[in-house]
């Protein structure tokens, strides 16, 4: 049983109402993620402009949805893998490059494949990459600011995936057809 609620526009706290009513605007229905946000309106908020500062890194869209999709494998969280299996294909992002990211199989680009493993060492290391690890990463062609891009992409989905897995989260009918059921936490 999920200890938070997924709010509609209506029973939402009065201070994430706007938010959600913009959220509802932008894609045209309210994701139950941001209606489970709702809750805490500093938290709705937060997500959005975390998200907001994330696009204007300068990762590319298909680089953003490699770092959001790789913290949200490693963590195990199968709503907002399906969600950004959604919006990637969206975006255009390389039907490959989703299908590598959704199988945790490697990415045919050399220079997307070291950003990939690059947020993964994020992950299992807490931030504690090596030496090897950032000389690989600017070897590919990334700069000492993707470095920060990559760890505020890792830190936005973190929000997300760790409200999923205690609201248990419902998938929206907009996300079904992308349902995940790779990595989870149990087998993590």
């Amino acid at each position: 049983m999920s200890h938070l609620t997924v709010h509609t526009e209506e029973t939402a706290p009065a201070a994430s109402k706007p938010i959600l009513e913009g959220t509802k605007k932008a894609f045209g229905f309210l994701p139950n993620l941001t209606a489970t946000f709702a809750e805490s309106p500093a938290m709705v908020e937060a997500y959005g402009v975390l998200s907001g500062l994330f696009e204007k890194t300068d990762l590319t869209p298909t680089e953003r949805q490699i770092v959001l999709m790789t913290t949200s494998r490693e963590n195990g969280c199968t709503y907002c893998m399906a969600a950004h299996s959604t919006v990637s294909q969206m975006q255009k992002v390389p039907a490959d490059v989703v299908e590598a990211l959704r199988n945790d199989a490697p990415i045919a680009d050399a220079k997307l494949q070291a950003l990939q493993v690059f947020t993964a060492r994020i992950h299992e290391t807490r931030g504690n990459v090596t030496e090897t690890d950032l000389n690989a990463f600017h070897a590919a062609g990334y700069t000492k600011a993707n470095i920060l891009d990559v760890i505020l992409g890792a830190g936005l989905k973190t929000l997300s995936n760790y409200t999923n897995h205690i609201a248990e989260t419902p998938l929206d009918v907009q996300f079904q057809a992308n349902a995940w059921t790779g990595k989870t936490a149990a087998t993590a």
